[in-house]
């Protein structure tokens, strides 16, 4: 009997629970267990890896990716759409300027009734959105490389180059400018795309990865992307390859984690379209349609808001 392609997953979250070394993060003092270095590889031929062994917010995955896709880095989109998972980022910067002068509920809701708020307020510069789509180059002009990427694509499916960067060190870390380093860590930072057999594959590079609440997330994530791309190429999509540096699990999320382990895979689900597009600029989130979803149920682990710029670590 096959083995289902969700058992890679879950072999990781074993491991990482199991083996992870123990390890405590400088920005907000959790306690992590992580390994180093490994890999998985999902033929989009065999259904769509929208994890199935606890349901996977798939709205959020949607409705995230477009906002990427479409070069947006002001969370007022997802806020409109009821999509809260970039809340904390905004609203930590918020209270840094101005305390805590405004609950997150009623900040959220400024975002989204108050557009000269959000405009000011939802921004979280230096983000995918605006990394893939409009990278600011040294003489001003703004760089499309995802759309560059899928051109060369079309025109020389050979090509070994198509690789979009979100790792951009003038702005990360101490290695930024002061008061210009992005304040959300970038974590899933390269891919590449590349044509085999007639079909579109990339592979994902993720330096730092969640892996019970994060990579779940990023595995449908980057999954639908390289579908969206081949469907712009009007080719067929292949493989998704998710290479990972650090893979870690929280010491908050380890008992669901073992909650989830002790389930078993079901069915992929799969993924069609109901229009037709060819470009980046002619897609919507309303064209997915996601058939045969049945997962075991949903599986709540609390988001731990880290990384970025650390006062105490990257200032200079």
């Amino acid at each position: 009997m096959k083995r289902h392609p969700e058992q890679q997953y879950l072999d990781l979250l074993r491991e990482t629970l199991e083996r992870g070394e123990e390890q405590v993060d400088k920005d907000h003092g959790t306690k992590t267990y992580s390994v180093f270095g490994r890999q998985m590889r999902f033929d989009l031929s065999e259904g769509f890896p929208l994890l199935t062994t606890k349901r996977v917010y798939w709205k959020g995955v949607l409705h995230e990716l477009y906002w990427f896709l479409s070069g947006q880095s002001n969370i007022k989109y997802l806020v409109d759409h009821d999509v809260h998972i970039w809340d904390d980022y905004p609203y930590k910067i918020y209270q840094e300027k101005h305390g805590n002068t405004l609950t997150k509920e009623a900040f959220i809701e400024k975002i989204k009734t108050d557009k000269a708020f959000a405009r000011e307020y939802g921004e979280l510069p230096h983000i995918y959105g605006e990394l893939w789509r409009r990278w600011e180059a040294q003489d001003g002009r703004r760089v499309d490389q995802l759309s560059w990427a899928i051109e060369e694509l079309r025109k020389d499916p050979d090509a070994h180059n198509t690789l979009v960067s979100s790792w951009n060190p003038e702005y990360l870390y101490a290695m930024a400018a002061p008061g210009q380093a992005a304040r959300f860590p970038i974590c899933h930072n390269l891919y590449q795309l590349n044509i085999k057999h007639g079909r579109v594959c990339l592979q994902l590079y993720q330096r730092s990865a969640d892996v019970f609440l994060g990579v779940p997330f990023n595995i449908a994530s980057y999954a639908l992307l390289t579908i969206i791309i081949a469907k712009i190429l009007g080719r067929e999509p292949g493989e998704f390859v998710h290479t990972f540096g650090d893979l870690h699990i929280y010491e908050t999320h380890r008992e669901s984690a073992r909650e989830q382990l002790a389930r078993e895979p079901k069915m992929f689900p799969t993924i069609s379209f109901t229009h037709a597009f060819n470009s980046l600029d002619s897609f919507k989130p309303e064209y997915v349609e996601l058939n045969g979803y049945e997962p075991h149920t949903t599986i709540k682990a609390d988001l731990v808001v880290s990384g970025g710029y650390n006062k105490k670590l990257h200032s200079v």
